[in-house]
This record gives structure tokens, sequence and C-alpha cells, in this order.
């Protein structure tokens, strides 16, 4: 047998967000201006730190430095070259990166490297926020020391097809030493509804508190590590002490034998928040979760400070009395029952369509991930059911925070026009239309800038 070379290498995975949606506005344009982008940018700096590139791939390329901290600093001042390139430009055009660096031993194949270092290498770039570096500890420990960079602790993450967690680093652009050293691990504890049924509950980051209620399918570990995910709780968590929970039948909250209708669901909330000492709160609700939250805010509304509602509703299918919706929402029930959890692509491409027209492969996987490792075929269609059954149109008027409601125009899941209704029969809500078309807003669209700066401005304002 032939002897296997090996060697100990710094490996960089880099990727191009959102390229698919590039290539599709403009095909021939975003071609030429990665090409330009690499002949410009990225290919004179590899050559500056003594890094070769191993392969190039359309949306990015892999490449191989003798040194972790030659590939980290390539990574950062590559990083600010490209944002500095792409300022000024339209944010549907500009072209940003994600990038993860990994210290491995790997396999010499030609002018090809395989093994376990690539594999984290790539995953440590799918979990990075856009114009940002992870690395993993090995690289932080061998760089420590010998760089100025503040890197977040990210903490132990399970990346996909990695058999053990590894520990990981970010690097964000702007970071300030303050909120870079700040830890970023959740703390999962558990309390006891009346009714015997554990719900898991944690909280991560500093600052007033930000309850999220539970939407359909909830997992605290596995969303922290979705791309679905993963940037919504990391940028809620950034100036808010945010809390959220796994709702009963799913998650690490208790799955079989459970009560499941709205009163225990808005009594489950009461009962996290109370266990977790909170007083006064902001309140988010995302899609089915705005119904509870509305529910909670009119029930108390000495504790709500402010209210978000996000691509939500307060009348559900159901309640709407329409036959055709009513036919649909029984079809949807019926494929949850026969195809939840299985690895059926026409049954994922159906939920994920619906749910995110625009997603990327890698979001597609992690959407029916979700569905094996959430909850049961029948807790899931009884859920669903629950929400598309539910009505709180009669307390609309009687919400008494100040509230903010968001909602994308082209939402195949939750109408444009329900959540404007919404928003109109709430006194004096704030109301923001967003273009897109997915439920969840991708880190990687235009609106997701939007969001999250209406978010964090609407709760920064005082009463």
């Amino acid at each position: 047998m032939a002897t296997v070379q090996r060697r100990l290498s710094a490996i960089l995975a880099a990727d191009a967000v959102g390229y698919s949606k590039l290539i599709r506005s403009d095909e021939s344009g975003t071609v030429a201006a990665m090409k330009r982008l690499q002949s410009d940018i990225i290919h004179p700096m590899l050559a500056e730190h003594s890094g070769r590139i191993v392969k190039l791939m359309g949306d990015g390329l892999l490449a191989e430095f003798p040194s972790v901290v030659e590939a980290v600093t390539f990574a950062v001042e590559c990083q600010a070259a490209l944002e500095a390139d792409a300022a000024g430009k339209p944010a549907e055009s500009r072209i940003q990166f994600r990038m993860g660096v990994n210290l491995g031993d790997v396999i010499i194949d030609g002018d090809d490297i395989q093994g376990d270092g690539v594999n984290v290498a790539a995953r440590l770039e799918g979990i990075c926020e856009p114009a940002g570096l992870c690395i993993s500890d090995l690289v932080y420990q061998a760089i420590d020391g010998k760089t100025d960079l503040i890197f977040q602790d990210l903490g132990g993450q399970e990346l996909k097809n990695i058999e053990t967690p590894i520990r990981v680093w970010q690097w964000r652009q702007g970071a300030s030493p303050a909120k870079a050293e700040t830890p970023v691990e959740q703390q999962i504890k558990f309390c006891t509804a009346s009714d015997g049924t554990n719900i898991a509950y944690a909280a991560i980051g500093q600052g007033p508190p930000l309850v999220k209620a539970p939407n359909w399918m909830n997992h605290l570990e596995y969303d922290w590590q979705s791309p679905v995910w993963r940037h919504v709780l990391r940028e809620l968590s950034r100036d808010n002490t945010l809390l959220r929970f796994d709702q009963r039948g799913n998650g690490l909250s208790d799955r079989q034998a459970v009560d499941i209708t709205f009163e225990s669901m808005v009594s489950d909330m009461a009962m996290v928040v109370d266990t977790a000492g909170l007083d006064r709160f902001d309140l988010l609700g995302i899609s089915q979760g705005c119904l509870c939250s509305i529910a909670y805010a009119v029930r108390n509304p000495e504790r709500v400070r402010r209210l978000v509602l996000y691509g939500g509703f307060a009348k559900g299918a159901l309640a709407m009395g329409s036959e055709s919706l009513n036919q649909r929402m029984a079809l949807q029930k019926q494929l949850i029952q026969q195809g939840w959890g299985k690895n059926n692509p026409a049954f994922r491409q159906f939920f994920t369509s619906l749910f995110m027209p625009g997603a990327s492969k890698e979001q597609m996987e992690w959407f029916n991930d979700l569905q094996q490792k959430t909850t049961s075929s029948d807790v899931a269609a009884r859920l669903f059911e629950l929400a598309a059954s539910g009505d709180v149109t009669a307390l609309l008027a009687q919400v008494q925070a100040p509230t903010l409601v968001l909602h994308c125009r082209d939402d195949a899941i939750a109408s444009f026009e329900g959540g404007r209704r919404m928003a109109a029969k709430i006194p004096n809500a704030r109301f923001v239309a967003l273009d897109g078309e997915n439920h969840m807003i991708m880190e990687d669209e235009p609106a997701w800038s939007i969001f999250i700066q209406e978010i964090r401005q609407f709760l920064a304002e005082t009463a």
C-alpha cells in the first residue's frame, strides 16, 4: 500500500454569503465581481501572507498556510479590505464572505488536501457571521499573545458531521473588547408546570431582559447552531439578556403525554418568566408565538414593557371559516402526520418552500434536521392545528404596551395582509413592511439589517 502523506497545516475556508441569490439576480455581474475581488484583493493578500489556494469554487475558496498567525491575519485584513470595497454598494449586490480557520492534520493528495482538519475549517466558516471569522480553539491557543485581535468565545459548538463539539472563537468587524470577551454560553434550566410538565428555558447575554415566545418548532440547543436561527438569537442577545424556552411537546421540554392547549401555552410563559425572576421585560413573538405574546401582554400589562411581533397573525387559518383554507390546512396536517422527521425530499421541499423559498442548501438541510430533533409527528400536528385555530383578535385593542409589528411582503406562511390588520387594531402600533419572501429572515437578505435595526431602536426607546 502507498504511504499516506500528511502534514500539519492552518486551513482557511471562505464562502460568499448568499451567492446563489446574487447569481439569480445578476449572473454575469456577480461572476465578474467575484473574479475582480479574487484578483485585486484575495490573491495579492494570500501571497503577502504565504498562503496558497488549494481550490477555488464559484462561491468561495480553500487555502493553506504554514502558520496560524498568517492565516488569521490574512483573514482579518482581507475581510477589512472586502468590506471597504463593498462600502457604498447597494445591499442586493454587495458581496460578503464568511471565513473559518482551523489547525489540523491533513492528507496530501497532489495539490489537494483532505481530512477532518479541512472539514472543521469548512464547518467553522458555515457558522460564521457575514464579514467575520471563526477559528477553532486550537487556532486560538496558537495565536494567543501573538496578535492584538479580540475574539468572542462562542463556547462548544456541535458542527454538522463532526462527532465531538468544537470550542469556537469569533472575530467581528468593529467589535469592542468589552463585548468580544463576553462568553456566549447559554444556561439551560427547567421549571415544572402545575400539571407536572417540565419546561426547559435558557438565558444568555447581558442587558435588559427580552423574552422570546416559542414558535412552532424550537430546540434550545439546536437553534443556537442552526443557520435558520443563530443570527437572530446572537444579535438579540448582544444588547439584552435573551430568555427563551421550548414549549411543551418539543425541544428539551417534556414531549410525551402533555396537555397542548392555548391556555397551557400562555400559562407556561407566565411560569417561565416568574421562575426566572423577571418583573418587567420586553416580549418578542415570532410567527405563531405572536398569539401567546398578545394574550400574555393583555393579561399582564404591568409586566410587558414593549412588545415586538414579527411574521405573525392574530387569527389562524382554521379560525377564518374559509372552506378552501380548511382544506389546505387539513392537507398540511396530513403531510406532517405521515412525513414528519423522515428523510423524504418531497416532504422537506414542500415545507421548506413555504417557510424559506429562498433558502440555501445548508439551510434546507438544517430545517429537515430540525423536524427530526424537535418533536414527534403527532405533537407537530397538534401544535400546527393549535396555531391554525388560534384567534386573539378580540384582545388586540386591549394591548397597552408600545408595539412594533414587522412583516415580510411575500411571506407564504403568515400573510402580509394578516400582519397589517393585526398592527392596525393594536393602539398606536408601529408597522414595518420588509421586502422578502422567507418566513424567517436569513442574514444574507437585504431586509435582515432593517429587521434587526428596527428592533434595536424600538427596544432602546424609553417609555
